[in-house]
């Protein structure tokens, strides 16, 4: 009799710690489902921020200007002429490097070209470009082509992109962007790139620009004002009060 309760009591004691057991087991999958859903939900694959996920960046590109010359010709038109000065301007401001000149070779307009070059090379010096860092090179096509001469200095330029990337379908998916409303892979790509495109100086993405000077004379003026405590601002002439304009009068 009492060997039957020490095997009852035993049976007891090993089923009650296979009962801890699997509530054990339970509970750790449990925490487990729990952990990885909050990794996987909390944490994004991917940047929700759209300056994150396509961020402007600063790199060198070039600058071109096609000036075609005819065959018979060999000297630049007055507008020709207009746009070799205005990219000569540019290239004082904005150039990190000198500028090179390529001429075509093989085609028909390869002799008027070559004569043209040198009054490009001209504009460029009068205008302030160092005959060394100024390069003439050529380079073939076909002969049939009438090709440009080419002219050409690196400069920093903002950049953004490539946009039109679609890796996920952005329609009903079991995918988990779709179903936490997350924006789609392409948002913002294309507003990145207009603005890298329109900054006139990439260089206002990173630190800001130095302070002009004052205009001295219209401080001057303002501070007598002051001094003898007469109004400071513009003054509006007797009888032009809420009138926009003129036209018409």
């Amino acid at each position: 009799m009492h060997h039957d309760r020490t095997m009852i009591a035993d049976r007891r004691a090993g089923a009650g710690m296979v009962l801890r057991l699997a509530f054990a087991v339970a509970c750790a999958a449990v925490v487990c489902g729990c952990q990885t859903d909050q990794q996987t939900t909390g944490v994004p694959d991917v940047p929700t921020d759209y300056r994150l996920l396509h961020p402007i960046s600063l790199t060198e590109k070039d600058r071109s200007l096609l000036v075609f010359i005819g065959v018979n010709r060999g000297s630049l038109t007055p507008a020709q002429r207009a746009q070799v000065l205005g990219f000569a301007q540019n290239w004082k401001d904005e150039a990190t490097g000198g500028v090179v000149i390529d001429l075509p070779a093989g085609t028909t307009n390869e002799r008027s070209s070559a004569a043209a070059s040198r009054e490009i090379a001209s504009i460029l010096a009068a205008t302030g470009v160092p005959p060394q860092s100024m390069v003439v090179r050529s380079y073939r096509v076909t002969p049939q082509t009438l090709a440009p001469v080419r002219i050409t200095y690196p400069r920093i330029a903002a950049q953004a992109g490539p946009c039109g990337a679609w890796p996920e379908n952005i329609g009903p998916s079991f995918n988990r962007d779709y179903f936490e409303n997350q924006p789609m892979w392409n948002f913002g790509c294309a507003t990145q790139h207009d603005l890298a495109e329109m900054i006139d100086n990439p260089a206002d993405l990173v630190q800001p620009r130095a302070e002009t000077p004052s205009y001295t004379m219209r401080r001057t003026t303002v501070l007598e004002k002051y001094r003898l405590g007469t109004p400071t601002g513009a003054q509006t002439p007797a009888g032009t009060t809420g009138r926009i304009t003129d036209v018409g009068q």
